[in-house]
C-alpha cells in the first residue's frame, strides 16, 4: 500500500531572532520575516506558494502577496496540527507548496516581563481554584511521582541536560546561562510543587517557518528534502480549563488515561512508517516543563511505565542514546507562545536531519521523532520525520 505522504517532504526551517522582547516587532511582522527567511534558504520563490497554514495564515498571505492560496477553515491551527493540515492538502492535490508560520512578539509590556500572558487563561473552570499551567502540570508530574517513585532528582536531571544544550546554542535566548548541575535545578526556588524555576519554560519572543511541497517541486530546492514518515495527534478535552486529571479516560480508547495521552498518536505514527522507538536518532520532545519529558518517553513506549526517571538518567543526552530537545527547547531556546513554539520542535527536528544545526548536531541523523503539547495540557501530538521518503 502506497505511504499517504508519500509525496510530502519538508524542504526547509528557519528560525527568526529569539529574545525575551524583540522591540519593534509584532506577532505577524515576526511570522513573516520567518516566512522570507525559510524561502531564501529553501531557494522558493514567493509566488509558487498556494497553501498558507498556522498562525495567521489570512494575515500572511495577505501581506505576502500570494493568494488566492489554500488555508484551513479559521486559519488558527499550530504545530503538528497545522503540519498534517497542509500534508494533507498537498496529499489531496489541493496544493504543491505550503507555508507555515507563526511568530510571538510584543508579549510582553514594560515591568510585566516575568509574566507569560499564556499562563492564567481566564475562565470559571480555572480562575476560581487558581489554577495556571505550571500547576497543571505539576498535577500529573506529582501523580507519577506518587504511584512510581520518581524523585526530584530525575526532573533536574532533565531541565540541567536541557538547559545546558541551550547555553551552547548561539541561537538559544538563554545562550550562555549555564551550565547547570541538578543541584543548581534543585536549588532553584519552588514555583509548583516538584516544579522550581529551573524546571520551568522560559518566557520569550520570536518566530518560526516551515515549507511542506510535494516530491516533484522538492528536487528543484536547494536543500535535501525531509520525509512526512508518520503523524497522529491526540486531544482529550479543551486546554487549560479543566483539572488535567492523569486518570482521566474517555470513550473507545478508554485504556489511555490522560497520563498517557500521545500514547495512540505516537503507535499510529510508528505504525505509519513501519519504524519503533529503536530507529528514532533524535527525540525532538516539547519540554514545558522537565516532567513532561519522562512521561513521554513512557507514553510514546521507548521505555516501561514507571521507569522514565531512570530511562532518562541513562538515555537522555547528546552524547548518550537519545539526545533529546537538542537545541534548548522552551527551557533555554524559545518559548514565544501561541503556536511558535509548537512550531519549533518540528523546525529543531527537519535541521536534525538536514544536519544544519548550529549547535547540538546528532552525527548522522536519519530520522527524528517530534512532539507538541502533554498532559497538563491534555493533549500532545507527534511527528515522525526521515531521511529517507516512505
Amino acid at each position: 500500500m502506497t505511504h499517504p505522504y508519500r509525496n510530502v517532504a519538508l524542504a526547509g526551517a528557519f528560525n527568526t531572532a529569539q529574545a525575551r522582547q524583540l522591540p519593534g516587532h509584532t506577532s505577524l511582522s515576526i511570522a513573516l520575516e520567518a516566512a522570507r527567511g525559510v524561502l531564501k534558504r529553501t531557494g522558493c520563490d514567493r509566488m509558487a506558494i498556494d497553501g498558507v497554514f498556522g498562525e495567521m495564515a489570512y494575515e500572511v498571505a495577505y501581506a505576502l502577496g500570494v493568494g488566492p492560496v489554500w488555508t484551513p477553515m479559521g486559519g488558527a491551527a499550530g504545530g503538528i496540527v497545522s503540519i498534517l493540515d497542509a500534508a494533507n492538502a498537498i496529499a489531496a492535490g489541493q496544493c504543491r507548496c505550503a507555508l507555515l508560520t507563526a511568530g510571538g512578539a510584543g508579549l510582553f509590556s514594560a515591568g510585566a516581563e516575568s509574566t507569560a500572558p499564556w499562563t492564567r487563561p481566564e475562565n470559571e473552570f480555572v480562575i476560581s481554584s487558581g489554577m495556571f499551567t505550571a500547576m497543571e502540570f505539576a498535577l500529573i508530574a506529582q501523580r507519577h511521582m506518587a504511584v512510581y517513585g520518581t524523585r526530584p532528582e530525575h526532573l533536574a536531571h532533565v531541565a540541567a541536560t536541557i538547559r545546558n544544550q541551550g547555553s551552547i546554542n548561539p541561537q538559544a535566548t538563554f545562550s550562555g546561562k549555564g551550565p547547570y548541575t541538578i543541584e543548581d535545578v534543585l536549588a532553584s526556588r519552588m514555583i509548583a510543587d516538584p516544579f522550581h524555576l529551573l524546571d520551568c519554560s522560559l518566557n520569550a519572543e520570536g518566530g518560526a517557518a516551515l515549507l511542506l511541497v510535494d516530491a516533484d517541486m522538492a528536487a528543484d530546492l536547494a536543500l535535501p528534502p525531509v520525509w512526512l514518515l508518520g503523524g497522529c495527534v491526540d486531544h482529550m478535552g479543551p486546554s487549560y480549563r479543566h483539572p488535567p486529571s492523569w486518570d482521566l479516560r474517555n470513550g473507545g480508547n478508554g485504556e489511555i488515561p490522560n497520563g498517557y495521552v500521545g500514547r495512540r498518536a505516537a503507535r499510529k505514527a510508528f505504525a505509519m512508517s513501519g519504524l519503533s522507538p529503536a530507529d528514532v536518532d533524535t527525540c525532538e520532545f516539547y519540554d514545558p516543563f522537565s516532567f513532561e519529558i519522562i512521561r513521554q518517553f513512557e507514553a510514546f513506549e521507548f521505555c516501561k511505565e514507571g521507569e522514565g526517571g531512570d530511562f532518562v538518567m541513562e538515555m537522555m543526552g547528546l552524547d548518550k542514546r537519545y539526545p533529546t530537545t537538542t537545541d534548548g527547547g522552551l527551557l533555554s531556546f524559545g518559548h514565544a507562545g501561541g503556536t511558535a513554539q509548537l512550531l519549533q520542535r518540528v523546525v529543531r527536528g527537519v535541521e536534525q536531519i538536514q544536519g544544519l544545526c548550529v549547535s547540538g548536531q546528532v552525527e548522522g541523523a536519519e530520522v527524528a521523532l517530534c512532539s507538541n503539547g502533554g498532559a497538563g495540557a491534555m493533549f500532545n501530538d507527534v511527528l515522525l520525520l526521515g531521511k529517507d521518503r516512505p
